[in-house]
């Protein structure tokens, strides 16, 4: 079950073929609500209205007063559509790299920021990190349809083959003598963000071309992983727009 106003939308418009029911609550009437209806009339899609405890009981979750019962394809790519598209491209591509993030929520958030910012791909490892799952895709609240999330084998040597093509591999690290706002984030860039608890690991760390670090003016020592992403991306953005 796809839930929430976003969550259906994006899927409406990216991928209106998965849904194999749309539910939405009786009674709702609100402009939001409509929009959504509009979509699924003209991908030919009819909505089953149901009362607002049955939608509570089969549905769960902040459902908004719709949700959508699918059958996904898993839409993640391979290492073959990554220098693929990296071919193809004609800007100076922005690349999100995700070392071991486990948990589907962080993933989500992060996904959601990637699109914002208008990354070109996320990369995570296929082994210890969080799958595309219904987690990841409600709190992505469309996002997990937009971005291009690539699962790679072997994570230094895809760093390795990104230098090779140019592109600048930053790491975020907290002890990092850099601040993330001294490093130039212009140009072909991928940005590497460590795991919940441990960080970038070694391997990933020595396969950065600079580290950097957020600074912090509290007394906590660490962000949630999804927040630095978005701190990270933006400061990417900024420096590009000056």
């Amino acid at each position: 079950m796809v839930m929430g106003i976003h969550a259906v939308t994006e899927l409406l418009n990216q991928h209106p073929t998965q849904i194999k029911q749309l539910l939405v609550q009786e009674g709702r009437s609100d402009a939001r609500l409509k929009a959504v209806l509009t979509l699924a009339d003209a991908a030919g899609i009819s909505a089953e209205t149901v009362a607002r405890k049955d939608l509570d009981e089969n549905v769960g979750g902040s459902h908004q007063g719709v949700a959508a019962r699918c059958e996904f394809l898993d839409s993640t790519r391979d290492e073959k559509f990554l220098w693929t598209m990296l071919d193809n491209i004609q800007h100076d591509p922005l690349i999100l790299v995700l070392d071991e993030i486990t948990d589907p929520h962080n993933l989500g958030a992060c996904l959601r920021t990637a699109d914002a910012a208008g990354v070109d791909a996320v990369i995570i490892p296929k082994n210890r990190s969080a799958a595309l799952n219904m987690t990841v895709r409600k709190v992505a609240s469309g996002a997990a349809e937009t971005v291009n999330l690539v699962a790679i084998t072997n994570l230094s040597r895809t760093l390795k083959a990104l230098q090779q093509r140019g592109i600048w591999v930053v790491g975020t690290a907290g002890e990092a003598t850099k601040s993330l706002h001294e490093q130039d984030l212009t140009g072909p860039l991928a940005v590497v963000m460590g795991s919940e608890g441990h960080g970038l690991r070694r391997l990933t760390r020595e396969g950065c071309d600079f580290l950097v670090s957020i600074p912090m003016s509290g007394k906590l020592s660490s962000l949630n992983v999804s927040v630095a992403t978005g701190i990270c991306l933006f400061e990417v953005l900024r420096q590009r727009q000056k």
